[in-house]
């Protein structure tokens, strides 16, 4: 017999695992929710390559619309490629927009001064063009004057052959006040016109009304590449080089085509560098180069 009484049975409700609580489903609201995130993931990236893409077709009054859009600059310059393409098409239609361009000239968007000056260069037959872009060779852009210059060859007229042969020279940067470099991009870096190059502090804050600490972009005046920027930490004088950029390979090979045509031997200097075998000169420029020499050597006969 056991020393123990007989123990009573334990209760099973305690002993047994309890059953998982069942797996609540996503309730009408939240499914909604869900659906609508992810299509708007989705849509939001299509919008705006949508918004911004110049290739979509415009109906005329879309592209009226878009001409006097100031608020938009980027709906201007879609409208001018969308122009431009009709006159490749020779759309006679086209002519109904050619006053807005001339008037675009005087625009107080640089970008879209450069795009209206490159239109303005498809047709030589338009009335007013060739005037315009004579005054464009003064513009406060180097990039303006450049395609303005560049346009103007096309009319058979060489007056803007010392902007094109700016065209191929490296852009040199300057501080507009003295003050201390606050940051600073790379040399070698490639970048787009008005990209950011460097931060200056100046010195002189409390005489300007700046606020402290207040920093003045320093930004590209061409698309290319940096050559050569002042480090961050440095100290720089008014007026002293902060940067300097080689123009693009796009800037360089429409230059030399252009001087190709009207290019002098003074010319030959700016184009020679050109000529050389360099890891960042592509063949294409290197004999585009080559050949524009040789037709002004040719001419000099």
């Amino acid at each position: 017999m056991s020393a123990f009484p007989d123990s009573q049975p334990q209760n099973s409700a305690a002993t047994e695992t309890p059953n998982p609580l069942p797996k609540r489903g996503m309730s009408r609201t939240q499914k909604i929710l869900f659906f609508v995130t992810g299509w708007l993931i989705v849509l939001m990236p299509f919008l705006f390559w949508w918004n911004t893409w110049f290739g979509r077709q415009l109906s005329n009054q879309q592209l009226t619309t878009y001409l006097h859009d100031d608020k938009k600059p980027r709906h201007i310059q879609q409208a001018l490629v969308q122009i431009s393409e009709r006159i490749s098409h020779r759309d006679a239609a086209v002519a109904q927009w050619y006053p807005e361009l001339v008037m675009l000239a005087a625009d107080p968007v640089e970008e879209v001064r450069n795009t209206d000056a490159w239109v303005m260069g498809q047709d030589t037959s338009a009335t007013g063009f060739h005037e315009t872009l004579l005054k464009m060779l003064n513009d406060s852009s180097p990039m303006v004057r450049g395609n303005a210059a560049l346009s103007l060859v096309r009319f058979g007229d060489a007056t803007g052959r010392p902007q094109i042969v700016a065209l191929l020279q490296p852009a040199q940067i300057t501080a507009p006040k003295a003050g201390r470099i606050a940051d600073s991009d790379h040399p070698g870096t490639a970048i787009h016109q008005g990209g950011l190059i460097a931060k200056l502090t100046p010195t002189d804050q409390a005489t300007t009304g700046l606020a402290p600490q207040a920093t003045i972009e320093i930004r590209s005046p061409i698309p290319g590449r940096i050559r050569s920027v002042a480090g961050t930490g440095t100290s720089v004088m008014a007026g002293a080089e902060i940067a300097v950029v080689e123009p693009g390979t796009e800037q360089v090979w429409e230059a030399l085509r252009a001087l190709y045509l009207i290019g002098r031997l003074d010319d030959l200097s700016a184009i020679r560098p050109y000529e050389r075998d360099l890891p960042d000169i592509s063949n294409d420029v290197r004999q585009q180069a080559e050949e524009t020499e040789k037709a002004i050597q040719q001419r000099a006969k």
